[in-house]
């Protein structure tokens, strides 16, 4: 009934099903004895519609695959608690004052850094696919967050600071949870790498010229949050305003560095303590602070009113500013262009850390779950009072180094936090605020990169490091948020412009002949390679001769000296190097076109008996010379044409309507002869659907020309039980080892063996039949289907073919 429907309802529309039906492999030349033979159905739409839809225990694995932890935590054992205590304790111990630090950075109170350090690590545990990863508060994001702050207060003066940053986390957050649950991860690697140095270079550059100020204790009123050129030229024109500060931040930034540099030339000269040096060097923060603080209480014990210098001053106990965010719809309308920024910012570092990571340490992250991590994490942070927080470069190496096992350390971390927010409030008032600012200025500049990095881009990808460069020329003249803009359109608008110039290849095939040391490598032993059993490589037959197809014009490096031929008279090999859709498919035939024209000549020169009936396009020479002095007229005429499909995954609607019209074009110039047009390496059966749709894929209608099949021996194989998917997807009359599948075993209501009529094949694909039956007497089998001959496994047999197609007609073989 609902083929009827069907063939109604094409009639009503006036759609003809049968114009273009799959051809019968039986209705051409009859295949060798002892082989099998094999139809290949199209895919349909409603397979692709069944693949969309999750099965059962596809949903279950879902919701599984959202809590990784339950992966691991089964198998926790002491080991692995040892390394993940000394990890936390080590990152915890770095992180308060990093925290404090970044909230000031954020134009908030210093205790704002330390609930957002909190509630990163307790959360994130639970989704993460990086044992290495820590979330809390970063510097870039921190600057971005206190640039939004100012500019929705110069609008709204009464709103807070804390609300304008709770809201904004809460808003990032549930667009990086959206993206995570919908497994929208892969949109990150539209990000580029050039794209991601640049954005963390010119970050850093920007934090470390806004943080000089605060390091020299410049008493001047002047904007650090504008470009970073300007912020640099203020600095060094105000340091005449300097202070007591100055003392307390440039030793402290001089000490920074000096513990790190002694702790690297320790573990070179004494690789045995290269543990202890690590420690010592990671902790150097805490020591710097520590020392700097003591300094402070000393200086300021009794002049807490009027200090020399400027402190962190008060933080209160606990979480006291706990409780649901202020959510006003105003406020996120004046931010919400920097919404996408934002969540750049948010997501770009911490994915880009975590993927480096995973494959130092030899495991996978999954982006989309990361997405996850990082929205809840900032979803709930703010009822504890957390602002925005991504993962940390600084802090993640340090827990990698410290031999951290599982996620699991972000609790050990989230209790010295919680340590912290209870018990050492009071020791904070002293802490300077210049060496505060030291310590970002020392974290974030292992972000910049060397000019080794930009150095490496050149020799990979000029065209990247000029992107890198630039990108991190417009942060510094500009803002962080337009650099990287600009850097993800540029890489995005490169990308798209070489898929839209990519330009083919024309090849021909060469002799070659394997060679080792001083000899050829002759046939050696007189087994043929059967993987079933268990030969060694040297016990089958190796040929020292066989033919590569390469580039006529050696575009591809290879030796110049070493000549291509020509596949055959009037033959082109054709290779699409970048894919086949709209954005470039009309680059790939104009050139095919024209090569064509420019390697040929037209099949009939007499098609146009007066010079009026030529095309305006085509005018031909003013004064035609006589066939012997006409150089064209030696040229071959055109008769076949192989694509090379090795790079198309797909293709489209339009790319398919430009091979139809090329056809057409060169069809045309042929005539009375028509070009016959050989694919290989088609990868996809949708793609296969789509040139047979346009008519690809066959012969000619009447064609003489017997088209040439690939088969393989398969008769020293074991037969093995096809998948129903198989089935399904290849026919469900596919050759079982050489043999056809029978009606009985397709679930066909007819008893005897044989070939599958169309019809059968789709009740067959409806049964999903499962059933094998013995071999029978067929020894080889069809590699590619019957149906479209000419759709070849490789190129070597597409051009055995097209070759077949001249020399068995023999006016053709004549004019060329």
């Amino acid at each position: 009934m609902s083929a009827k429907a069907g063939h109604f309802l094409a009639k009503a529309l006036g759609i003809d099903p049968t114009s273009n039906p799959p051809s019968d492999p039986h209705d051409g030349p009859a295949l060798p004895d002892q082989t099998g033979t094999y139809v290949e159905l199209e895919p349909t739409a409603g397979e692709w519609l069944r693949g969309l839809i999750p099965s059962g225990r596809q949903v279950g694995q879902y919701f599984y695959s959202m809590f990784p932890f339950l992966h691991w935590i089964m198998s926790y054992n002491l080991q692995w608690f040892i390394g993940d205590l000394i990890a936390g304790v080590t990152v915890g111990a770095v992180v308060i004052p990093q925290g404090m630090a970044y909230a000031i950075l954020a134009k908030l109170p210093a205790e704002y850094g330390l609930y957002s350090s909190f509630m990163g690590v307790l959360i994130y545990w639970f989704f993460a696919t990086s044992k290495d990863i820590t979330i809390g508060p970063v510097a870039v994001m921190s600057t971005l967050v206190g640039t939004i702050i100012i500019d929705v207060q110069a609008k709204y003066p009464d709103v807070e600071a804390t609300t304008i940053a709770q809201a904004l986390a809460i808003i990032c957050g549930a667009i990086v949870t959206f993206i995570g649950l919908f497994r929208l991860g892969f949109i990150v690697d539209f990000i580029p790498l050039p794209a991601i140095t640049a954005f963390m270079t010119g970050s850093a550059i920007n934090v470390c010229a806004g943080q000089v100020k605060t390091v020299l204790g410049e008493t001047a009123s002047f904007s650090t949050r504008g470009a970073t050129y300007e912020v640099i030229i203020n600095t060094l024109k105000y340091l005449p305003t300097s202070q007591m500060d100055a003392a307390m931040g440039l030793t402290a930034l001089a000490m920074l560095y000096a513990i790190r540099s002694a702790c690297n030339y320790g573990s070179r000269k004494k690789p045995q303590k290269a543990k202890l040096f690590f420690f010592i060097s990671t902790l150097r923060t805490v020591f710097v602070i520590l020392f700097y603080t003591m300094i402070s209480a000393a200086v300021n014990l009794h002049r807490r009113n009027n200090p020399a210098f400027k402190l962190l001053g008060k933080v209160p106990y606990g979480f006291q500013h706990a409780g649901v965010p202020k959510i006003n719809a105003d406020i996120i309308k004046t931010f919400a262009s920097e919404l996408p920024a934002a969540v750049i910012v948010l997501v770009i570092e911490h994915i880009a850390i975590s993927k480096s990571f995973g494959r130092v340490n030899n495991y996978t992250i999954n982006p989309s779950q990361e997405f996850i991590a990082i929205g809840i994490a900032n979803l709930l942070g703010p009822f504890l009072g957390g602002y925005p927080a991504t993962g940390s470069f600084s802090r993640t190496a340090i827990k990698a180094k410290s031999g951290v096992r599982t996620p699991l350390a972000g609790v050990i971390t989230a209790i010295i936090v919680l340590l912290a927010i209870y018990a050492l409030p009071a020791l904070f008032f002293y802490i300077p605020s210049s060496s505060l600012s030291a310590v970002i200025i020392h974290a974030v500049g292992d972000l910049i990169a060397p000019p080794s990095t930009l150095y490496q881009f050149w020799r990979v990808s000029p065209l990247d490091a000029l992107i890198c460069f630039i990108g991190i020329i417009v942060i510094i003249f500009s803002t962080i948020e337009i650099g990287i803009y600009c850097t993800i359109c540029l890489s995005l608008a490169v990308l798209l412009f070489r898929i839209a110039k990519a330009r083919g290849q024309f090849l021909g095939h060469v002799q070659i002949h394997s060679v080792i040391g001083d000899h050829l490598l002759e046939e050696t032993g007189s087994k043929e390679f059967n993987p079933a059993s268990q030969l060694s490589s040297s016990d089958y037959k190796q040929s020292s001769s066989r033919k590569i197809f390469l580039p006529l014009a050696h575009t591809d490096g290879s030796n110049p000296t070493v000549p291509v031929i020509q596949p055959a008279p009037g033959v082109f090999i054709y290779r699409v190097s970048e894919g086949f859709n709209y954005p470039n498919a009309n680059h790939y035939t104009d050139y095919l076109v024209q090569h064509i024209f420019e390697s040929t000549r037209r099949t009939n020169p007499s098609l146009y008996a007066r010079p009026g009936d030529r095309p305006w396009n085509d005018p031909g020479p003013r004064k035609p010379k006589p066939e012997a002095e006409d150089p064209s007229a030696q040229l071959p005429v055109l008769r076949a044409i192989i694509l090379d499909f090795s790079a198309v995954n797909n293709v489209d609607v339009t790319s398919v309507q430009n091979l139809i019209d090329v056809r057409n074009q060169l069809d045309r110039y042929a005539a009375p002869d028509r070009v016959a047009w050989h694919f290989a390496h088609i990868n996809s059966r949708w793609t296969k659907r789509a040139l047979a749709a346009a008519g690809f894929g066959r012969p000619a209608q009447g064609s003489p020309v017997p088209p040439i099949f690939s088969v393989a021996d398969v008769s020293e194989f074991p037969a093995v039980p096809k998948r129903v998917s198989d089935i399904e997807s290849q026919a469900d009359s596919l050759v079982e080892g050489g043999e056809p599948i029978s009606k009985q075993a397709a679930g066909a209501d007819d008893k005897t063996s044989g070939i599958l009529s169309i019809r059968e094949m789709d009740e067959a694909r409806r049964t999903k039949a499962t059933a094998i039956p013995p071999r029978g007497e067929y020894q080889r089998a069809v590699v590619t289907g019957g149906n479209w001959p000419f759709f070849h496994i490789d190129l070597t047999s597409a051009l055995d073919s097209a070759v077949a197609g001249i020399s068995d007609h023999p006016a053709k073989a004549h004019a060329s």
